[in-house]
């Protein structure tokens, strides 16, 4: 008998109420697991099978031998079952190697899984993702260091002027003063510090909202660094630091000129208040391989090896009294203020112990 369009017709609608009625009794089993899963997709592929062959041999009428075809067809299921049943006990195997491998990502540890080319790139990935978890959870522990530093020395640094500010206060009150002016001084500079203290908070919150370096225009570095000698010569005045600029090559940057203007001025003054009297700072301008170099020398005798690659860090001094000085702000906030600034400028700032001192090196891109 010749195959017609009735015959596709009646093997393809058999084949369909074949797998329907095998995917509708599956249904229940179906969402107990992945091999239950498997099960159920052989399962119905050999209804649908079969129920294709009923439909083919009772349109061609060739019943007698259909007998023989449907034992056939179930025993191809029976390997179709047993084939899904391997690969069902593969992939739950795994699968339940991934949740175990969740779960030592949740506590901390780096998980191992059964070796596979299956489980090969998902292994690769879990390590991946512990290792970024790691790395994030040794930051924040970081952050939160440095955050609790920070409010210990904040309270430090403004409890001693505001105590001073209330005993002056209470003897200009009393008329216990002989020279009411010196106290007036001495209060001016204690409301001055606290102003920058205030001041260098505001600045760090930009820089950790991602503020600064959003306003971007040619700036002249040559100038602007000549403009923060200028500035800071009465302070390595009253310190008798000889302040020594020297600018090879003028560069143009991108950035903000006030930004990049503090973040010069906290360098160098940070190496004026550490170098001795009679010392030197040296500050050096050029432009190499299309980068705009500064470099602040000072003479402050060196920071030890084992803190180097912390004094950019947030609230961190190196010793107790580096930023004590009267007028030096004190809450250790200038040169971490300084590395977000030229990271918002795309740019970095670096420190090494020479002989004799620090040398703190800026690198800008040269616009």
């Amino acid at each position: 008998m010749s195959l017609t369009t009735v015959n596709v017709a009646t093997a393809l609608g058999w084949a369909a109420a074949g797998a329907g009625a095998a995917w509708l009794v599956t249904w229940p089993v179906r969402r107990r697991s992945i091999t239950w899963l498997m099960f159920s997709v052989a399962i119905t592929g050999t209804a649908a099978s079969v129920g294709a062959l009923l439909g083919a041999l009772h349109t061609m009428l060739l019943m007698g031998d259909s007998i023989a075809l449907v034992v056939l067809a179930l025993l191809a299921g029976a390997i179709a079952l047993t084939g899904a049943a391997a690969a069902a006990r593969r992939i739950s195997r795994e699968h339940r190697a991934v949740v175990d491998g969740l779960a030592e990502i949740a506590g901390g540890r780096t998980p191992v899984l059964p070796v596979g080319a299956a489980a090969n790139g998902l292994q690769r990935q879990l390590h991946q993702t512990a290792r970024a978890l790691t790395e994030s959870r040794e930051r924040e522990r970081a952050l939160e260091s440095s955050r609790r530093e920070l409010v210990a020395w904040m309270s430090h640094d403004l409890r001693t002027p505001l105590a001073g500010l209330r005993a002056m206060a209470e003897a200009l009150e009393d008329d216990l003063v002989p020279e009411p002016a010196f106290y007036y001084k001495q209060i001016g500079a204690a409301v001055d510090r606290l102003n920058g203290m205030v001041d260098d908070l505001f600045a760090l919150a930009q820089v950790q909202a991602g503020a600064f370096g959003r306003h971007a225009e040619p700036i002249g570095l040559e100038d602007l660094v000549s403009d923060c000698l200028a500035a800071l010569q009465p302070l390595a005045d009253s310190k008798r630091v000889s302040l020594v600029g020297q600018v090879e090559n003028g560069a143009t940057v991108h950035g903000s000129v006030a930004e990049l203007n503090r973040a010069v001025t906290n360098v160098i003054a940070n190496a004026i208040r550490h170098t001795p009297e009679d010392g030197t700072v040296e500050v050096t301008l050029g432009v190499q391989g299309g980068t705009a170099h500064l470099s602040v020398k000072d003479e402050c005798g060196g920071i030890p090896g084992d803190v180097l690659s912390r004094v950019f860090d947030v609230g961190y001094r190196a010793g107790a009294a580096r930023d004590s000085a009267p007028g030096s702000g004190g809450a250790g906030l200038g040169l971490a203020i300084t590395r977000g600034i030229l990271e918002a400028h795309s740019g970095s700032v670096q420190v090494e112990n020479i002989d004799g001192g620090c040398r703190f090196r800026l690198r800008l891109p040269a616009a």
